[in-house]
């Protein structure tokens, strides 16, 4: 009787992870479009309606990952990089952590828009988060890239806040002024700005303390 090789938990992380990515995204966008278009939008604003959640633009650089992993094109450096994954790490980590803390219990979910915020929010997270623990290398970020990994995310808050005075239409609750104005805006994109700071320092920590078994089981 043949004997089955062992499977490769690497691989193993890679493949849930792009599969749940994926499925996560692929039904987001089909159920969000459909709400989207029936509400009267045309199709360049609902694009650019959903293009602007900050979880959907991070799943799909998890998706990005994964496929660096498995295809060679140069075109997928950028997300073969330790700061890169670093940051994404503490990235899908404040999007699990925020909508658990502070977005669920502002909307009741069922159906379809359920299994996709489960899988966009938390199945998603935790097995990119296992995957760069065990999976990924470890022993190349440093403190000097903290500022590299809080930029991406300032953009995005820029960006989004520039298109929010055009179109005013703001993806999350906290972005919007209410008639206290944009006081409350800014004091909270930078408790949002310090809890993220929090964890890519976290992440940075970690890879410091992985490194040994690191290179102990890879070597």
């Amino acid at each position: 009787m043949l004997e089955r090789a062992p499977v490769n938990p690497r691989k193993l992380l890679i493949g849930l992870g792009l599969a749940a990515g994926v499925a996560g995204l692929v039904l987001q966008f089909v159920i969000s479009m459909q709400v989207y278009l029936a509400a009267g939008r045309d199709i360049p604003g609902a694009l650019g309606t959903f293009f602007t959640f900050y979880t959907i633009l991070t799943n799909i650089a998890l998706v990005l990952v994964y496929l660096s992993e498995i295809l060679s094109t140069p075109r997928l450096e950028l997300f073969r990089r330790p700061v890169t994954r670093g940051m994404l790490a503490a990235s899908i980590a404040l999007v699990s952590l925020y909508v658990f803390i502070v977005l669920r219990h502002l909307y009741a979910l069922t159906g379809l828009f359920q299994l996709a915020d489960t899988l966009l929010h938390y199945v998603c997270p935790l097995l990119y988060l296992v995957w760069w623990a065990i999976a990924s290398p470890h022993g190349q970020l440093r403190w000097r890239d903290l500022p590299r990994m809080l930029a991406p995310t300032m953009l995005y808050f820029v960006a989004i806040m520039l298109r929010g005075l055009w179109v005013k239409e703001y993806p999350y609750p906290f972005m919007s002024a209410g008639p206290d104005g944009y006081g409350p805006v800014l004091l909270n994109t930078a408790y949002i700005t310090l809890g993220l700071a929090v964890l890519c320092a976290v992440v940075i920590a970690l890879d410091h303390a992985f490194t040994r078994n690191w290179n102990v089981v890879h070597d």
